[in-house]
């Protein structure tokens, strides 16, 4: 009769363990759409530009 062999025992990971949980129906404080984030940047980068040229880096 052939023997059975032991599974290799591996590490519990945490989740596993129930240590760590994450939860998938999180509601987000401030909801921003990729659209807003995008002229956020081009705003800030006129911004830069204008001070650029508006007051010069010293030096």
């Amino acid at each position: 009769m052939p023997q059975k062999r032991k599974k290799d025992k591996k590490p519990v990971t945490l989740t596993a363990a129930g240590l760590l949980s994450f939860y998938e129906d999180f509601d987000a404080i401030v909801t921003l759409k990729p659209i807003h984030i995008v002229l956020l940047a081009l705003v800030f980068a006129v911004a830069v530009l204008v001070l650029h040229v508006v007051a010069p880096p010293l030096g």
